[in-house]
C-alpha cells in the first residue's frame, strides 16, 4: 500500500524533461519510506534497478559489500556472478547493463552502509558519476540513506560532487490527512479519538502505520505492536540506533533520554549527561536533527521580531518519546510475557500521554496549520513553540505554539481533553497579558483541540479561530 508523496513523485518525474542525467539525494528518519518512494517512481518507467549495502555487523569487510553488490547485480542483469576487487570495478559492470535509450532509475540504498568499510567509497563514486553514469542521457541514480551525517560529510559536503547534484530530497513525516486514509475504507466510521490514540505512537511514519488493522480497535493494535512479546515497536528503538549510529549510539540515546520530560538547551543538555558542552556534543545533536529525531528551535524575540541567541532541542519524534515513557521502563516484564493479558488503559494513562502527544502531532504539521488560518508561507517571521524567561522586566511564559507574521501574531494553544472549558480561555488571556506583542501587529488566538468544547467557551467567541484534529485529519492541501 502506498499513500501520499504526491509532491516528491511529480519532481521525481520532472527530472525526466531534462536532456541529461540527474544524480538526487534521498534522506530521512528510518522507516520514513524512502526506499518505497524510490521504488513507487522507479517502477513507472522501463527499468529499474536497485541496491542495498550490507547491515553492519562485526566483521563485515568492503569485499563482502562488493560481493553483495555484485550478486544483486547478477539478480537483476544478465550479468554473471563474478570476483571483483574494487568499487570501481563494480560500477564499470553495472554502467555496461543500463540503456543509454531507456528511461532508468538506479537506486542506491542504504549508501552509507554500502561504504562502511571502503574509506575512499565517496570517491569511487564520484569518478563512476564523472565517467560512467553521467554519460546515460536517461538515467537518474538516487543516493538514499538513513545516515544523514554520512551523506552530507561525504556527498553533499564534499568539494567532488559540487554542482552534480540535480535534486536533494528530504522525507518527512506524512500529513496528518493522509495519515488518516491508513484506516482505507473506515476512516469515516472510526472516531478522531481513536485514531489520534495510535497517531500519538506513530507520528506520521508510514511503516508504524502500515502496522493499523482497521477491523480491530485501537487498543488491540497498540497492545500487540507496543506490549505483546515480539510486538513491532517493542525493539525498534535500540535497532534505529544500532543501524544509524552504530559504535556511537550509546552517547545518541543519552541526549535523547535527557530530552524525554521537556525541552531543554545545550548547556541543560550537556550537564543532564555529564558531558562538555564546547566539544563534540553539538554534532551529535546535529546528527539527530538530521535523521529526524530532534529539532533546534531558536527563542524568538517579540519585541525585536528577530531571533535571540538561545536555542531549545526538544524531540519531534512521537515513537521515541512514547518508547521511553511507556516501553523501556517494562520492556523485559513484556518480553517475558507479563503483560499479554493486561488491559491497555491498565499500563497507559491515555490523558497524560495523548496531551504530550499530540503536541508534537500539532507541530509536525505547521504547514497544515499555516494553510487553515489561511498565511502565507512567505510572510511568517516565526513559527514554533514559544517560552519567554523570568527577567525583571517580563515574567515567566510558555506558549504551545506562536506564529509571527509580518502584520499578524497568532498564539495558539494544543489542548486535549476529554472536556474543555472556560478554564482554557482563562490559560490563554494569562499566557497573552505576559507577551510583549508589538503595537504594529494584530493579536489573533487559536485554539487546537480534541475534546468536547463546552457551550460556554464556543459562545465566548474568545479564539478567532478553531480546529479540531477532525478538521485536520480530513484537510487536503496539496501544496504540502
Amino acid at each position: 500500500m502506498f499513500i501520499g508523496r504526491d509532491i516528491e513523485l511529480e519532481r521525481l518525474s520532472e527530472l525526466y524533461n531534462k536532456f541529461s542525467s540527474s544524480l538526487v539525494i534521498c534522506r530521512g528518519r528510518r522507516r520514513i519510506g524512502k526506499s518505497t518512494l524510490i521504488k513507487k517512481f522507479g517502477r513507472s518507467v522501463p527499468a529499474f534497478l536497485e541496491f542495498q549495502g550490507l547491515p553492519p555487523h562485526k566483521g563485515i569487510t568492503s569485499q563482502d559489500q562488493l560481493r553483495s553488490f555484485i550478486d544483486q547485480l547478477a539478480a537483476q542483469t544478465m550479468v554473471p556472478k563474478v570476483e571483483v576487487s574494487s568499487w570501481i570495478q563494480a560500477f564499470s559492470l553495472l554502467a555496461s547493463q543500463i540503456s543509454r535509450t531507456e528511461k532508468t532509475v538506479l537506486l542506491l540504498d542504504e549508501i552509507s552502509w554500502m561504504a562502511s568499510k571502503e574509506k575512499n567509497f565517496a570517491g569511487y563514486l564520484k569518478i563512476a558519476w564523472d565517467t560512467l553514469f553521467k554519460g546515460f542521457p536517461h538515467l537518474i541514480v538516487v543516493l538514499c540513506g538513513s545516515v544523514s551525517s554520512w551523506i552530507d560529510k561525504n556527498i553533499l559536503n564534499n568539494t567532488g560532487f559540487v554542482g552534480r547534484i540535480s535534486y536533494e530530497l528530504t522525507l518527512e513525516q506524512l500529513p496528518l490527512y493522509y495519515c488518516n486514509l491508513f484506516w482505507k475504507e473506515k476512516k469515516d466510521r472510526i472516531s478522531t479519538l481513536e485514531k489520534l490514540k495510535i497517531l500519538s505512537i506513530t507520528g506520521g511514519v508510514p511503516r508504524y502505520l502500515e502496522e493499523i488493522n482497521p477491523n480491530r480497535s485501537v487498543e488491540y493494535t497498540i497492545k500487540r505492536i507496543c506490549f505483546s512479546q515480539g510486538g513491532f515497536l517493542i525493539s525498534e528503538f535500540d535497532q534505529i540506533f544500532s543501524d544509524i549510529f552504530n559504535k556511537r549510539s550509546k552517547v545518541y540515546k543519552e541526549i535523547i533520554y535527557s530530552l524525554v520530560n521537556g525541552n531543554k538547551s545545550l548547556s541543560e543538555i550537556a550537564y543532564a549527561i555529564n558531558r562538555n558542552r564546547n566539544g563534540d556534543l553539538s554534532d551529535y545533536l546535529q546528527d539527530l536533527e538530521k535523521s529526524g529525531f530532534v529539532r533546534k528551535e531558536s527563542v524568538y524575540n517579540l519585541k525585536k521580531c528577530a531571533y535571540g541567541k538561545l536555542h531549545k532541542y526538544r524531540i519531534i519524534d512521537n515513537y521515541f518519546r512514547f518508547y521511553l515513557r511507556y516501553i523501556e521502563p517494562i520492556k523485559q516484564n513484556i518480553i517475558r510475557g507479563l503483560y499479554e493479558k493486561t488491559a491497555l488503559d491498565k499500563i497507559i494513562q491515555w490523558d497524560t500521554i495523548i496531551g504530550i502527544q499530540f503536541e508534537t502531532l500539532i507541530l509536525n504539521n505547521l504547514a497544515l496549520i499555516c494553510r487553515i488560518l489561511n498565511i502565507a508561507f512567505e510572510t511568517i517571521e516565526s513559527a514554533s513553540p514559544y517560552f519567554q524567561r523570568k527577567t525583571q522586566r517580563q515574567t515567566a511564559c510558555q506558549v504551545d505554539l506562536l506564529i509571527c507574521t509580518r502584520h499578524t501574531t497568532y498564539v495558539c494553544e494544543i489542548k486535549y481533553r476529554k472536556n474543555i472549558g472556560k478554564y482554557v480561555i482563562r490559560e490563554v488571556m494569562e499566557k497573552v497579558s505576559k507577551l510583549k506583542i508589538p503595537r504594529s501587529k494584530s493579536l489573533r488566538t487559536v485554539l487546537i483541540f480534541e475534546g468536547k468544547l463546552s457551550k460556554e467557551t464556543i459562545q465566548e467567541k474568545y479564539f478567532d479561530y478553531l480546529i479540531s484534529m477532525n478538521d485536520l485529519l480530513n484537510y487536503r492541501d496539496l501544496s504540502i
